[in-house]
């Protein structure tokens, strides 16, 4: 499924802003950094598909190897999980395979050898058990990089299952977001998608080294260790203090004003003052002349310790003013300043309209008869929704959206079907559409959520 470059997608919000704001001009295809890179993904749900669409953003060819028969059960998840597989999956390829299949096993050999990285998260020992491990590969690949998403590195945890909620758990992540006695999973999949991005980190390298040594290596990213990273703050904290960490919403406060406030209607807003200058600005903005004027007030530790005061009183004169009145007053003099928004707030917020954040991205229609080929598909009325692209420009240039989420198997006839006929019938309709089996199968079992074949991002 093509899509319209972001510019001059006339369904994206982005467009009216696209002529007076160049970052919301598109890299050429042509131009873009991984431009001639193919990368084959195996993966499901979240930390494998973000790190693929990353290096697909970029500009590398990526092939996503999906089940017959309705492909990435990700695409069919609900509720909160309803967004994971159109969040992630632009820019990409789909084809279909079912590797126990000689005939499918010859194909993705043959893509493998013909790539420059393969990406996977799978549980450990899964690649290798069916002969697609980076020993195997590289024999007939030594440039091949193995993109290995985990949720363990390599230690006493390697083999166990994980999932973004026991690596927070695990990782203290979810003691510091909760308030106490009450740990809370982090309002988005940090760790996959962090760990994606760290993937790709790991990639960008091996593709350097390569271009020195000529060899691929392995390279493996995971969301435990992920975990860790972010929390690294908290942990110097804990060893220097040498005092117990308390969550965030009960924690020792650094400045006086860090804080969410409400206006006239209730609304909330977070309002900071972290400086001296800052604090200066905020009293005269909002005329707390007696706070200003007390010398008890003049250095931060001495504003900390009467916090309390200061929040009654700044409340107070908030709570007689308008939202858009306070944004603009701490707007005036440089103070952090923020309503609180909802996700859903974003695709029509200011900025990321008028400065080509959002890309209108093309949804593959419902498949409840099996894979289509891109004639039928086109055929159809395609669903379009706002999302983000990669929040980076390259010389003032947007990495923009080339083609809408594919449906699964929309390249069969490119990388799959095309080999038919060495021996080998075509499946039936019956057979594509068959529902996917839960035994574990590479291809087939990608997105399945049984103990055996599992990866460490499913998710609720």
């Amino acid at each position: 499924m093509t899509a319209t470059p972001t510019s001059a997608n006339t369904d994206s919000p982005a467009d009216s802003a696209s002529s007076a704001n160049p970052a919301s001009a598109a890299v050429a295809a042509d131009e873009l950094p991984l431009a001639g890179i193919r990368v084959i993904e195996f993966s499901h749900m979240v930390m494998g598909p973000s790190c693929g669409m990353i290096l697909a953003d970029l500009g590398a060819e990526v092939i996503k190897v999906e089940p017959r028969g309705r492909g990435d059960k990700t695409r069919y998840l609900p509720g909160s999980g309803s967004g994971l597989f159109p969040a992630f999956n632009r820019n990409k390829k789909s084809v279909q395979l079912d590797i126990a299949e000689a005939a499918d096993r010859e194909v993705a050999l043959s893509l493998i050898e013909s790539a420059d990285v393969l990406l996977e998260n799978f549980r450990v020992g899964k690649m290798e058990s069916m002969g697609f491990g980076y020993e195997e590969l590289s024999a007939h690949n030594p440039g091949l990089i193995y993109c290995s998403l985990k949720g363990f590195l390599p230690g006493p945890y390697g083999s166990r299952s994980a999932l973004d909620e026991v690596v927070q758990m695990l990782g203290g992540l979810a003691y510091m977001t909760g308030p106490p006695g009450q740990p809370l999973r982090a309002g988005a999949s940090v760790n996959d998608i962090m760990g994606g991005m760290f993937g790709v980190i790991g990639v960008l390298s091996a593709l350097r080294v390569r271009e020195r040594t000529g060899r691929g290596q392995v390279i493996n990213s995971a969301l435990f260790e992920n975990n860790a990273f972010l929390v690294g703050t908290h942990m110097a904290q804990a060893q220097l203090t040498e005092e117990p960490l308390r969550p965030m919403p009960t924690r020792m406060a650094t400045w006086a004003v860090y804080d969410i406030f409400r206006d006239r209607d209730g609304s909330q807003i977070f309002v900071a003052a972290v400086s001296d200058g800052q604090w200066r600005d905020l009293c005269q903005e909002f005329g707390l002349r007696t706070l200003l004027e007390d010398p008890a007030l003049v250095d931060n530790q001495g504003r900390v310790d009467q916090r309390e005061r200061i929040h009654r009183t700044l409340q107070a004169a908030l709570s007689e003013l308008r939202l858009d009145v306070i944004e603009e007053k701490c707007t005036r003099r440089g103070l952090p300043v923020a309503r609180v928004n909802t996700p859903a707030d974003l695709t029509t917020d200011e900025h990321l309209v008028a400065s080509g954040a959002l890309a209108s991205t093309g949804l593959p229609p419902p498949q409840g008869a099996g894979p289509q080929g891109a004639g039928a598909q086109e055929a159809q009325d395609t669903k379009r929704i706002d999302l983000p692209l990669l929040p980076l420009t390259l010389d003032g240039r947007r990495l923009g959206l080339r083609s809408d989420v594919p449906a699964a198997g929309e390249h069969n006839e490119d990388f799959r079907d095309g080999r038919l006929g060495e021996g080998q019938p075509e499946a039936t309709d019956g057979e594509r559409n068959a529902p996917m089996q839960p035994d574990g199968r590479l291809g087939v079992g990608t997105g399945s959520t049984d103990n055996d074949n599992a990866q460490h991002t499913i998710k609720e």
